[in-house]
């Protein structure tokens, strides 16, 4: 009760917050708006702006763990605060440090949600989308894409989760063995679901089709157990 008694009170900090920088980005005071950022990550997260951008993504995700457990909601909190900074960077067209904001923002979203964040907190789903299509036309480390393939999966997204593993095949970032268990996982799931999440059962096996036809070789004299 305690913790979640917290968040929420976070969370309504973190509104206030955001609805203040809001404004003074629409009165173009974008450094006034990253002290104001920077005041909330001291006084909540005992963290600074600059500390957080000097980090890497998996440095960041350490200052959440606490005895080996990540504190996944307390952490897409935090990273919601430092979307807003990247927003911030990009209306100062300091673009090159927004997008690497933005990148570490992607990769810590994931984390959190594939370490079961509440999703509703800030509305985790929908911030995951509308950063990856921030990025869509950057290359994304291999670990990002490797989460954010598996993060689609999870939440029954099986068309973008198939785009995604044949971006990871082609960039040669993944196997073809684990490109089939893909598809056997999918040939569990009922139909309903599998139109629900964009790949209808009839596409999941044209999908093992065009793998066998991408990796012929291995096709023949690998896994034979797709059917």
């Amino acid at each position: 009760m305690f913790r979640r008694d917290y968040l929420v009170r976070l969370i309504e900090d973190m509104t206030q917050m955001i609805a203040k920088v809001f404004s003074l980005k629409q009165e173009r005071k974008h450094t006034e708006a990253l002290w104001e950022l920077d005041e909330l990550f001291k006084r909540q997260f005992r963290l600074n702006s600059d500390l957080l951008r000097s980090l890497s993504a998996a440095d960041i995700e350490q200052l959440f763990r606490s005895h080996g457990y990540l504190e996944a909601d307390k952490l897409q909190s935090a990273v919601r605060l430092m979307e807003e900074e990247a927003s911030l960077l990009l209306d100062l067209e300091r673009e090159e440090e927004a997008v690497v904001l933005y990148t570490k923002v992607f990769q810590l979203y994931l984390k959190s949600a594939l370490q079961g964040a509440d999703l509703k907190l800030i509305g985790l789903t929908e911030r995951i989308g509308m950063v990856r299509e921030r990025l869509r036309s950057y290359a994304l480390p291999e670990t990002a894409m490797r989460d954010y393939y598996a993060y689609t999966e999870q939440q029954g997204m099986y068309a973008e989760a198939e785009n995604t593993l044949y971006q990871l095949l082609d960039n040669g970032k993944m196997e073809y063995s684990e490109a089939v268990q893909f598809y056997q996982r999918l040939q569990l799931k009922l139909p309903e679901d599998l139109a629900k999440g964009g790949l209808p059962l009839e596409e999941v096996h044209e999908g093992m089709d065009e793998l066998n036809r991408r990796f012929p070789h291995t096709a023949v004299n690998g896994d034979k157990s797709f059917t």
